[in-house]
């Protein structure tokens, strides 16, 4: 027990000092075309080292706000909201770029019977077989699921199972809300972040990575490691490009986990300054009908 301690303990108080060396050092973990970097880079990742550091930071902005001004939490909170609103909103454009892309298979496919789809901007020709633009489409959804679920959790989109929350009391709900936060959202995008970090590089380069891998076995296998960016389709003219969920997965671990902060503060600000500040800075679309939008807010729990 005392160890184990003392390990956290320890791991804490370096992590300045690992922040320090990351800030000063970039081109020890940017370089992607140095192997060394590059290895560097994709340990580091997904580290118990980079783990405490973000850990501290966050720990360090909350000691912040909570003993010397509230109004730096709020800041972070209306950044961290901002930015998942314009990640969302632009990624939403995608849905309507799945929709253009299937009338167009449709309508070639079927009335003009072509066997391939070619585009030419500025110039350039991008062939593929129609089987390929079909199956790509999957991928407009995952950038859609991906990318735009924190700002659905702005939003309030998100389907609520509302047990007791709504018959408690109101800085009831946002304990209950800190709680969440912390015991259940951050813990759970961790550990899906970790799986897919190194699942994501296994489709990148070879010799894939290990999870358990040490730095220093990483920097030797760094001698052999190229770029193997994973080509592979599950049939022979279809989509090959699969890479791309790959990374859409740890950016939405990234979204994710950054929302748990911010609704981790939003949580406490409003628990701590009372009813009159709910709702604060909340960049909340509306749909420019007074009934759809109290719709909304009561489906979101807002009102």
């Amino acid at each position: 027990m005392i160890d184990a301690l003392l390990w956290v303990l320890t791991n804490f108080a370096l992590a300045p000092y690992h922040l320090f060396l990351a800030i000063v050092n970039p081109g020890d973990w940017l370089n992607w075309s140095n192997p060394e970097s590059l290895a560097r880079f994709i340990y580091y990742g997904g580290s118990i080292e980079f783990f405490f550091v973000v850990f501290t930071t966050f720990l360090v902005i909350t000691a912040l706000g909570m003993a010397w001004k509230r109004e730096i939490l709020w800041g972070c909170v209306r950044f961290l909201e901002g930015l998942a609103n314009v990640v969302g909103r632009v990624a939403a454009w995608a849905g309507l770029i799945m929709v253009l892309q299937q009338v167009m298979i449709v309508f070639l496919q079927r009335i003009f019977r072509v066997a391939e789809i070619q585009l030419g901007p500025l110039g350039t020709a991008f062939v593929q077989d129609l089987s390929w633009w079909g199956e790509g489409l999957k991928l407009y959804n995952a950038i859609i699921v991906c990318l735009c679920v924190s700002y659905t959790f702005v939003q309030g989109g998100h389907v609520r199972v509302d047990l007791v929350y709504s018959a408690v009391k109101f800085r009831t709900k946002r304990f209950i809300d800190m709680v969440g936060s912390i015991v259940f959202m951050m813990p759970a995008i961790v550990l899906t972040y970790m799986f897919a970090w190194f699942f994501m590089w296994r489709h990148l380069v070879l010799p894939g990575p290990s999870a358990s891998g040490e730095l220093d076995r990483m920097l030797m296998q760094a001698r052999v490691m190229r770029w193997n960016v994973e080509t592979i389709g599950f049939s022979p003219n279809g989509f090959n490009a699969y890479f791309l969920f790959k990374i859409l997965i740890v950016a939405f671990c990234v979204l994710v986990f950054l929302q748990a902060v911010a609704f981790f503060w939003r949580s406490y600000l409003e628990w701590l300054e009372g009813p009159e500040s709910e709702g604060k800075y909340l960049d909340r679309d509306t749909m420019g009908d007074e009934a759809e939008d109290l719709e909304h807010a009561i489906h979101s729990g807002s009102t």
